[in-house]
This record gives structure tokens, sequence and C-alpha cells, in this order.
């Protein structure tokens, strides 16, 4: 069995994503991060970072959430959640998936957690310029979104499943990526797959729109 430990609204949307898209059965933990569940001494057996989302796959364990997104294209191929490797729609699928978590997503804590950078008085500012470093970069996407139903390729893959994710934590924010001309459509075409409803219910998130 499959395993996915999650905390409501997390990093862990992706990977919850797609294990919905493949449709194999697996087992959900929810977390409570008010009680502290992702730092108890069982937990950090599995990710001794205490973050979420930590996926068991038979005796395998593995953290990181683009980690997970990789692993699970790689060994569901039927469900063509990532282009065959050594095709140039790999390679962009790879530059696109690390940029959503090497950039993006790191840009995003700027935004969340401005006290871990710098100090209090200065943090509204720290937030204020993370906004502006994330609409230029989801400007980025916008732009490679133009004439197109998918970010890679002509069929949903696992770096739909990212963005979908880290646009959906802009939806408080001062500015948001689903006002952008191109990414707006999309995130509502992502937003209606089966796959996404059944996250929001089994997560209990609140829509995009």
């Amino acid at each position: 069995m499959t395993t996915l430990y999650l905390i409501p609204s997390s990093a862990a949307m992706a990977p919850h994503i797609l294990l919905r898209e493949i449709g194999a059965p697996f087992e959900l933990v929810v977390l409570d991060r008010e009680r502290g569940e992702h730092r108890t001494a069982e937990y950090l057996k599995l990710n001794p970072n205490g973050r979420v989302p930590t996926l068991v796959d038979g005796d395998l364990v593995i953290f990181e959430s683009a980690a997970i997104c990789l692993h699970l294209a790689d060994t569901h191929r039927h469900a063509r959640l990532a282009p065959p490797v050594g095709t140039p729609e790999r390679a962009r699928f790879t530059q696109w998936l690390v940029y959503l978590t090497n950039t993006v997503q790191a840009d995003m804590m700027l935004y969340f957690y401005p006290e871990r950078f710098a100090p209090a008085a200065v943090a509204e500012q720290v937030k204020a310029m993370a906004v502006d470093r994330l609409m230029g970069q989801f400007g980025l996407l916008d732009g490679e979104l133009e004439g197109r139903e998918f970010l890679v390729g002509t069929h949903f893959t696992a770096v739909d499943a990212y963005l979908f994710m880290v646009a959906r934590w802009t939806r408080h924010m001062p500015r948001k990526a689903r006002d952008l001309p191109h990414l707006g459509p999309y995130l509502a075409r992502i937003q209606a797959r089966p796959s996404v409803q059944a996250v929001y219910r089994a997560e209990g998130c609140e829509a995009f729109y």
C-alpha cells in the first residue's frame, strides 16, 4: 500500500493530485499542524525534516514534493504524468518542475515566513518584495501558456499539478496568479479536473476561485 502523509493545502497537494490521477489504491494520513503531528518522534523517523509531504511506497520512504511527483510519474507510466525520458518534452518538463520547486516555491517562503529571513521590523517589505518576484515568475509562466492547454506537451502531467499547487497559494496575496490572462483560464481548467475536486474534498480545501 502507498501512503501519503500530508497537511491540507500544503506542498503535499501536487502528489495528492497525482495519486488521484493514477487511480491506484492509496492511504492518506492527515497530520494536524496545530497539534504538531508533523514533529512527533514517529513522523520524524519517516521525515527528519518534520515537513510534508512524505510518501511511503512499500519499503521506500521518500520526501520532498517534487521528488515524490517524479517517483509517481516514473512508477505509473500508464498515467502519462511525465514525457518519456530522453525526449525534448521531458527536458522541458524537468526544467519547469525544477523552476517551480527551486525558484517559485522558494520565494513563496519569503512571503509566508518573512521572519525566517529578516527582522520583524522589515517583514512587510520582505513580503512586498516576494510578491514582486513571484508575479514576475508567474508572468513568465503565463507567457509560456499562451496558446497551450497544458504547460508541457498535449496532456496533463505532474508539472501541471505542481503549477496549480503553487499558484493556488497566491489566492490571498495582493496580486494573484489567477489574474494573469493565460494562467487564469489554465488554472480554472486544472481546478475542474475530477482529481483536483477529489483532493479538495479529501483535504477540506477552499476553491481557488
